[in-house]
């Protein structure tokens, strides 16, 4: 995500490098650049209008006009401003209620509302939550059903109302089930729309009434840009919103909507979603946000995903033999690439890695890349995972026809082992420099 701002971002800064101070003329141009790369980025106009007006006005302050890194200054200022545009903390959910605490998702249809009401679950039941998904959607078909098979593949309960086909009803009744047993949140999914009309807004305004929401959060799709603003805006003024998750936000190159809409519609962004894969719910924190647009990465949200997705006692083994510097080998590798998948997969560890959102991963190359790496090895014998110089030409015959795939894809995944326990042995020794630098040909899809 952000790829096009980060970039044009980090031209800016480098067009400065060589300037003694930041002047009245020569901040002139480097402001253009950063409004074009702003409005590339379909951030709203009067966004982007205040936006380089405080950042003008601290440019030409006494901080930067005494500095002797203009280029460090400006970023300082650009990534305070970018925090402070956004929100500028991490604006949590307000559970604090008599159980339940009811939490009303609300937008349009396509908006990957009844994603993110599963992908919430999850968040809140591993916070130790007891939850209740609930869905009002009597319209669209097999709404109800697809928010059942979710909580079912979650291991979180489910209302059920059976053939019940008013919304108000099934929502008073599942409150009132989540009272008796004790659930410590409700989440009711609700009917979306192809576009705002007065009968979708007025039976999500009974809603509202009738289950008294704490949280009522507005589901948008990021890749709607500067519409998705216009849409959060229009249910702002029907509804007391009291946050906007935005998704999709991993397929969109721009980031305008998530730069727009804390301005825009006075709220603050919680959640970003990112994938289709249950634990693809980011909590979302406006100054980490800013660090990965200027390409400086998310390092804490990393670890946090870290800890709540990584199987501990195989990365402590892993790490082990890192230490050791020998005996990786490619059930390790396996398990590696099985723990990224795990952690969003090989774009959303990038997108967090300092300096790294400018190396290009294709789309789809996760999967697919991943798949085929445990095809492969999943052919081979135990003792050939174990020892890969054995490998030879028939041998990898053999490993190519049980995975489906062509010799030089087995060629190339060992390439790929030989370059990754490389790595690993200049881990071993303390070579986190010469690590990084080799990460480029290990990872599937980077170049």
């Amino acid at each position: 995500m952000f790829e096009n701002l980060s970039g044009r971002l980090a031209g800016v800064v480098k067009n400065l490098r060589g300037q003694a101070r930041i002047t009245e003329a020569n901040i002139q141009d480097t402001l253009r650049q950063v409004r074009l790369a702003l409005l590339e980025a379909d951030v709203a106009l009067p966004v982007v209008k205040s936006f380089i007006d405080a950042v003008k006005a601290r440019a030409l302050g006494q901080e930067v006009l005494t500095s002797l890194s203009p280029g460090q200054a400006l970023i300082g200022i650009v990534h305070e401003e970018l925090t402070r545009l956004m929100g500028g903390e991490n604006a949590d959910l307000n559970l604090a209620a008599t159980p339940p605490a009811v939490i009303l998702m609300a937008g349009l249809q396509g908006s990957g509302k009844t994603t993110t009401s599963g992908k919430l679950a999850l968040l809140l039941k591993n916070r130790k939550k007891k939850v209740l998904l609930a869905s009002a959607d009597v319209y669209r078909p097999a709404a109800i059903d697809q928010l059942r098979q979710l909580a079912k593949q979650l291991d979180v309960s489910f209302f059920d109302a059976d053939s019940e086909r008013d919304p108000l009803k099934i929502a008073r009744a599942a409150q009132d089930h989540a009272r008796k047993q004790f659930y410590d949140v409700l989440i009711v999914d609700t009917a979306g729309r192809l576009a705002i009309d007065e009968a979708m807004m007025n039976e999500i305004k009974a809603l509202h009434a009738a289950i008294t929401p704490v949280e009522t959060l507005f589901v948008v799709d990021a890749m709607q840009g500067q519409d998705a603003v216009n849409v959060a805006r229009a249910f702002n003024e029907a509804l007391p919103l009291t946050g906007v998750v935005l998704t999709k936000l991993d397929g969109d190159a721009r980031g305008g909507a998530a730069l727009s809409v804390r301005q825009i519609t006075g709220k603050p962004l919680k959640f970003i979603g990112v994938g289709e894969k249950p634990n693809g719910l980011e909590p979302f924190h406006p100054e980490r946000m800013a660090q990965r647009i200027l390409g400086m990465g998310d390092v804490l949200s990393l670890i946090e995903q870290a800890q709540s997705s990584v199987d501990l006692a195989e990365a402590k083994k892993i790490a082990d033999k890192v230490k050791k510097g020998k005996d990786f080998d490619l059930e390790d590798f396996k398990a590696q690439i099985q723990q990224m998948r795990k952690m969003g997969g090989l774009s959303a560890l990038m997108d967090k890695l300092p300096g790294a959102g400018q190396m290009a991963v294709p789309a789809g190359a996760d999967d697919k890349a991943v798949n085929r790496i445990e095809g492969i090895i999943n052919s081979m014998t135990p003792l050939e995972r174990r020892k890969p110089d054995i490998i030879k030409a028939s041998r990898k015959r053999r490993i190519a026809a049980g995975a489906g795939v062509q010799v030089q894809e087995v060629n190339k995944l060992l390439n790929q082992f030989g370059q990754a326990q490389k790595m690993m042995k200049m881990m071993g020794k303390g070579g986190i420099g010469k690590m990084m630098r080799g990460m480029k040909g290990m990872l599937p899809g980077m170049r």
